[in-house]
Formats: C-alpha cells, sequence, structure tokens
C-alpha cells in the first residue's frame, strides 16, 4: 500500500540546506498498522506530508497504492487526498460552522462516496450519537477527536495518516481513540501510519519504526 524509497528531504536557510530527511526506507502493507516513532522535531511531521503530497522531497520514491506522489500534480495530490488516503492531526481541525453530522460527512462528500448506513454505523462506533447537532466547539477534546477520526473513515481511504492524533488528549482518552481508531481500521482493512513519541501507544500496532536525526534507525 506504501513504498517509500531512499527519500531525502531538505530545506534551504542562508546558512545552506538544512537536511530533514536522509535516504528514509519504509514500507507499509494493505490493512497493516505501523508506529512512525521519534522525538519532536526528528522528521515524523515531515514525512508524514510528504507522503500525502502536501511537501515535495528532493530525492527519491513514495508511492500510495501503486501511485507515483512524486509525479503527480499539485491538482492530482489534491485528488489523491480526497480519495485515498486519510489525514488525522493532532489539532482536530473541524470545520467551526458546520455540526457535528456535516464535519463527519464532509470528506466522503467531496469524494463522492458518502455513505448513509456507513455513516450511521461510524456514528455508532464512536460513541457521537448524542453531539450530531452540537458544534465542535461544545464538544470536549476526546469527542472532537473521535470526530476527526470518523471523517477520515467516511471515505474509506485505503490508506491513514495520524500525526500525534492523542497528543492534546490525557492518557486515558488517548487509549481510548486510539482504540476505536484500530477497531475501525480492522473494520475497513485500511492500511494505518500513525506518528507518535508514545511507547505505550506504539504497541498497540503491528509494527514500529523510529525516526532519530532524519534516519530511520
Amino acid at each position: 500500500m506504501l513504498e517509500i524509497q531512499s527519500v531525502s528531504k531538505s530545506y534551504e536557510t542562508p546558512q545552506g540546506p538544512l537536511p530533514v530527511l536522509t535516504a528514509v526506507d519504509l514500507s507499509l502493507a494493505a490493512g497493516k498498522t505501523m508506529a512512525l516513532m521519534g522525538e519532536s522535531g526528528s522528521g515524523k511531521s515531515t514525512l508524514l506530508h510528504l507522503i500525502a503530497g502536501l511537501d515535495d522531497f528532493n530525492q527519491g520514491r513514495i508511492s500510495v497504492d501503486n501511485v507515483d506522489v512524486g509525479s503527480m500534480t499539485d491538482t492530482e495530490r489534491a485528488e489523491l487526498r480526497c480519495s485515498s488516503i486519510g489525514i488525522v492531526f493532532q489539532q482536530f481541525n473541524l470545520i467551526p460552522s458546520l455540526k457535528i453530522d456535516d464535519n463527519l460527512a464532509f470528506q466522503a462528500r467531496l469524494a463522492g462516496r458518502y455513505d448513509e448506513e456507513w455513516q450511521e454505523e461510524l456514528t455508532k462506533r464512536l460513541g457521537l450519537l448524542d453531539v450530531l447537532d452540537r458544534y465542535p466547539e461544545q464538544l470536549s477534546g476526546g469527542q472532537q477527536q473521535r470526530v476527526a477520526i470518523g471523517r477520515c473513515f467516511a471515505s474509506r481511504p485505503p490508506l491513514l495518516l495520524a500525526d500525534e492524533p492523542t497528543g492534546n488528549l490525557d492518557e486515558a482518552t488517548a487509549e481510548e481513540v486510539l482504540g476505536l481508531a484500530l477497531d475501525l481500521v480492522k473494520r475497513t482493512g485500511c492500511s494505518f501510519l500513525m506518528a507518535t513519541h508514545s511507547s505505550q501507544l506504539a504497541t498497540h500496532l503491528d509494527s514500529k519504526v523510529t525516526l532519530k536525526g532524519g534516519h530511520l534507525v
């Protein structure tokens, strides 16, 4: 599902190129889950952004479901994110002017995959039935992250990327939210790559890799 081959990324600075990722190789099979470990600044978020086509890399190759991300135009990458990649951020990024029901359906509608029965099942599994008429600001942090996860799963993407998705939650809520996400991963058969600094959360996933100073170790 995901293949990363010798990917390097650097940013230009007045002092010269600043390397962030160096010759990264990573593979994630369909239906598998992986924790991307590393301290803050190790390059975890950068790698997820490259996979999603939100930024360009300098060298190497990234393919998602046999599609070469590096050779795509910005428009094609946007379409890829809409149809094939779900992204959950640490910040919930919900649309404040939309009620929870519409936030959940937003990405699926964009992808032309809205399914009323699947939306109802998601709502039940995530424990959101009683808050569908509320706005994001009226929900707790844990509830908002459940909505963010549900919004991604609503379109049934084959690949789900999560960038410290429980970083703003307490430990008990983080475990609960991750458990719900992994339950939906099994239900949909998607691949799941989660950036995290928590070794405890990483134990719940099939495998883990660690970034240190831009290298996988």
